[in-house]
């Protein structure tokens, strides 16, 4: 069994930003030390509880601060940037740690239409442009190759001509790269060309069954992949008893319950300032949906869910979105409950 990281740099009401940034690099830290497989930042953007709003920034830090991890994005949001800029990061990041980056792209925008508006300017790309999402990933992947992509020009009293466009001038290796999705449209595109797919368990939670096997069952082997590859991901929270590990979960509970329901959002509460919230039918729906597909108990609880997770999906690898809250008092630049999640589940499981 191996296990990794999915973290979205969560914000509580007693953070700063900076706060929360120094809390991911102890997370990582200590996931670098328990010998966790990847750890895999978030791409969010105008949220009040999410911090994850540039991959490459946090991985570059995160880089220079562990030794064995594999660091990747979970995800970088396509549609938002320019290939050649993400190519062109991400090779770096490669240069700067080879064989610890990985690439993991996501379709969706990451954030409300303002924001996206905001993020790719007003003469951008917009929702339309996602017909093109494939060919975007193709040109990602040319340009982070070694040999790059060689383009055509042609001109008036001009012959033509091979421009070379490349990534990075010397490229020695490249990232892995990763097609993410919550719905049956990424199952069909990894699988068409052959590359790394990874569900969105943690978020979404239906349709994993059927996506994973669409995934294997379309699969063509490609020159990045030769058979289908994938693991889970999934939302954490591990504590000595399953109370307190119920009790640490629900302000990220009751985040997900607003947002579903178009609550006004805000920072992720304490353990303290979560208790006795009224909720409405459907909030509470929510958060019990949540509770049902999340790793939540005791140290053996959770770790006997992590394998019948793994069993029943058919994967090796779990990824682990550590989402225990904090209670008043915690030193604000650490998530000691977060890494305690994982602490815990490396100790029943390595």
């Amino acid at each position: 069994m191996r296990l990794s990281v999915l973290d979205l740099l969560p914000v509580r009401s007693d953070q700063t930003t900076s706060d929360a940034l120094a809390a991911t690099v102890g997370l990582a830290q200590t996931a670098d030390a328990l010998g966790y497989t990847r750890f895999w930042v978030a791409e969010h953007h105008n949220m009040p509880a999410v911090a994850a709003t540039s991959p490459p920034v946090v991985i570059a830090y995160l880089a220079a601060q562990t030794h064995q991890l594999r660091l990747g994005s979970g995800g970088v949001m396509l549609p938002n940037h320019a290939p050649l800029a993400v190519a062109e990061q991400f090779a770096l990041l490669e240069a700067a740690a080879p064989g610890r980056i990985d690439l993991g792209i996501g379709r969706a925008p990451g954030s409300d239409p303002v924001t996206s508006m905001a993020l790719r300017g007003a003469a951008g790309r917009d929702d339309t442009d996602i017909e093109n999402f494939p060919q975007y990933l193709d040109d990602v992947a040319a340009l982070m190759s070694t040999s790059g992509v060689h383009v055509a020009l042609r001109g008036r009293n001009l012959m033509s001509q091979n421009y070379v466009l490349k990534a990075t001038p010397a490229a020695a290796s490249e990232p892995r790269l990763w097609l993410l999705g919550s719905s049956l449209y990424s199952a069909h595109l990894a699988a068409a060309k052959g590359l790394p797919y990874v569900f969105a368990h943690h978020f979404s939670g239906q349709g994993t069954e059927e996506a994973l096997a669409v995934y294997r069952g379309e699969f063509k082997p490609s020159d990045l992949l030769a058979e289908p590859t994938t693991f889970m991901t999934v939302n954490a929270s591990v504590a000595p008893t399953r109370a307190e590990a119920e009790e640490l979960m629900l302000p990220n509970l009751h985040m997900m319950a607003w947002l579903r329901t178009g609550q006004p959002l805000r920072a992720l509460d304490l353990v303290e300032d979560a208790r006795g919230i009224e909720l409405t039918y459907q909030q509470q729906a929510i958060v019990d949906s949540g509770v049902a597909r999340a790793i939540i108990g005791s140290p053996t609880e959770a770790a006997d869910q992590v394998r019948e997770l793994a069993q029943h999906f058919g994967v090796d690898e779990v990824m682990v979105n550590p989402v225990a809250s904090a209670y008043r008092g915690v030193d604000p630049a650490t998530a000691p409950a977060r890494e305690r999640t994982l602490e815990l589940l490396a100790k029943e499981l390595f």
